[in-house]
């Protein structure tokens, strides 16, 4: 809608405005990083955890944190830009901060500017798909494995081309290996499998995303009375595992229902989900 509005270092601008020049680094390195973020009735979903993944990622770039920006007006910005957008359900909110511009591949300063938008979810709280997804492994690039493979950064070509690969196989999902030909993530979320009452999940250090929903869900699962064990995830695990649950910060959790002949059941996914919405929204 051309009457939406985002936020560009706290100035309003409308969705339709161009607001980005040619050398803004974030286009020109992939000099970015970015959170998104489920919202409810203008209030976010675990801010706290977003804000230090994002101050945790801004050191390891060597990225000045913005001045204007700090955990409380994080908030506020959120709640103003969702009662301006007049979004008052479900809600997705992207913040991304990106270095100023200046320099080429060695910048020349580090202080960054923040850009935040806002869009309606279809569902108000996370809810489980009465059907499971149908996924298989994306094998033609491999995820490095190092200090910024934990990080939601724009630069994401690797996911980019999972998604077409999802797309030209008709898959609802695809899985991420890393260079040990291990399964680190899908193509948005992180990835548990289940085996005779126990979860398991691919460690940060096989090169998976540093998900604010997988820090949840690890700690839901053993409140609920679940051992979680991290640990490197290959094929044959997923071939073996009794359920694979997907996890991100918008969609909450979802189900594999196949992979290959293999099919799933989603019990402990609809313990979860219930553990979740009573943490999130109570």
């Amino acid at each position: 809608m051309n009457s939406e509005f985002i936020i560009l270092n706290e100035k309003y601008y409308l969705k339709s405005e161009p607001v980005i020049k040619h050398n803004n680094r974030a286009f020109c390195y992939g000099d970015a990083l970015f959170e998104t973020i489920h919202c409810l009735g203008t209030q976010a979903q675990f801010p706290e955890l977003h804000w230090q993944r994002l101050l945790k990622g801004m050191k390891l770039l060597k990225m000045q944190a913005p001045e204007n920006l700090n955990f409380s007006s994080f908030t506020i910005y959120i709640e103003k830009l969702l009662n301006k957008n007049r979004i008052f359900k479900g809600a997705r909110i992207r913040l991304a901060v990106f270095r100023d511009d200046g320099g080429f591949y060695s910048p020349e300063k580090n202080s960054v500017s923040w850009l935040m938008e806002s869009s309606a979810l279809e569902n108000e709280q996370f809810k489980l798909e009465t059907k499971g997804l149908l996924i298989d492994i994306y094998d033609e690039v491999h995820k490095p494995v190092n200090l910024l493979s934990n990080l939601k950064t724009s630069n994401s070509l690797i996911f980019i081309l999972a998604g077409i690969f999802r797309k030209e196989n008709k898959l609802d999902e695809c899985l991420i290996l890393n260079q040990y030909g291990r399964i680190c993530e899908s193509l948005n979320s992180n990835v548990f499998l289940a085996k005779n009452n126990k979860i398991f999940t691919p460690p940060l250090t096989e090169g998976c995303i540093e998900g604010t929903m997988r820090y949840t869900i690890i700690g839901l699962a053993k409140e609920i009375g679940y051992d979680v064990e991290e640990k490197g995830i290959l094929e044959n695990n997923f071939l073996e595992a009794d359920e694979i649950i997907l996890t991100n910060a918008i969609q909450g959790i979802r189900w594999v229902g196949a992979y290959k002949d293999r099919r799933y059941y989603n019990f402990i996914s609809r313990k979860l989900v219930i553990a979740l919405n009573q943490r999130a929204f109570t």
